[in-house]
């Protein structure tokens, strides 16, 4: 019997297929390549390894080993009776999507310093205002509340900027290749936040982060400080932000929600001092992502072959 690979990613290109056509050839594989999950769900019954973000195909897998998501985030792999199988392992694309989002994240900062919605606005009304005021990076004091990969790339384009001081936050402690000025235990979260002019969120979607930033601790920052969440969008909370921003004390620019696709009755679409973008800084297309993200499995593809431990295996108690 055939060891079988499906694969459904639908942003790959030929070359991505060909690399894992290859690599599964050399290892004994058959691989099925399918655009829709709906497709290859008469397939997943022998399937050994998925190379796929879906839940679903997981759910109808029995005999599956292992499960790669082209994702970086498993939030919806953390329901009840996921997986079929038992003996399985699943493993993320974290650390594909560093560069993609923390481009983002210096685009949305730029644009809310620089007031470009407003800008926006009044070429739209073909006015001739330029003189609105303007705030910079240089000088800022910036915190980074989680310094994984995303966070690591955030601070290396961050220094650029010369900003007076770049934090960093997380569990470990640990001041990832040296790129913060500071770090700070999470714990001690509270201790930075009134000296921060920049936050900059990058956390994964857990039991612990939910609400992280909450009345509370958004109360904590300055006045006029600028939040950029771009983890996800359980981490803070929405209703209390929205007061911040209506009432002109805080800005901020949000690519996660807490609930996506972001209503089209949610009163933030409308809400003053805020920049939106949809779920946009991690997708797929910049090929240089796509090309991270089919390097990694194939590491990954390689240990699981040689019957080594997979580099990125996730937990599924923790979420991440």
């Amino acid at each position: 019997m055939s060891r079988i690979l499906i694969v459904t990613v639908p942003s790959l290109s030929e070359e991505n297929h060909s690399q894992i056509a290859d690599a599964a050839r050399k290892q004994g594989f058959e691989v099925l390549f399918f655009e829709r999950e709906e497709d290859a769900l008469p397939a997943v019954g022998e399937a050994e390894i998925l190379f796929s973000r879906s839940e679903k195909l997981a759910r109808n897998s029995p005999h599956l080993r292992w499960q790669c998501t082209p994702t970086a985030g498993i939030n919806h792999f953390l329901g009840e009776k996921v997986f079929a199988s038992s003996d399985f392992v699943l493993t993320n694309s974290s650390g594909a999507y560093g560069v993609t989002i923390a481009e983002h994240v210096i685009m949305l900062t730029l644009e809310m310093l620089r007031r470009q919605p407003e800008y926006n606005g009044i070429v739209r009304s073909r006015t001739w205002i330029r003189n609105l005021p303007v705030r910079s990076i240089r000088n800022s004091r910036v915190t980074v509340l989680g310094t994984g990969d995303v966070g690591l790339e955030c601070a290396i384009r961050l220094r650029a900027f010369e900003p007076a001081d770049l934090t960093g936050v997380n569990r470990s402690g640990r001041n990832p290749e040296m790129r913060f000025d500071r770090i700070v235990q999470q714990d001690q979260l509270d201790t930075v936040l009134p000296e921060t002019d920049i936050l900059i969120i990058t956390l994964p979607g857990t039991d612990e982060t939910f609400h992280m930033m909450d009345e509370r601790r958004l109360g904590l920052l300055p006045d006029s400080a600028l939040l950029v969440n771009v983890g996800r969008g359980t981490v803070v909370d929405q209703r209390a932000l929205e007061q911040e921003l209506r009432a002109g004390r805080l800005f901020a620019a949000l690519d996660v929600f807490e609930k996506e696709p972001l209503p089209a009755e949610d009163p933030l679409w409308d809400c003053p001092n805020l920049l939106i973008t949809p779920h946009a800084a991690g997708n797929t297309t910049l090929p240089y992502t796509r090309e991270r993200i089919v390097e990694l499995f194939l590491e990954d593809f390689e240990n699981y072959c040689a019957g080594r431990p997979l580099a990125r295996q996730v937990n599924l108690t923790a979420g991440y």
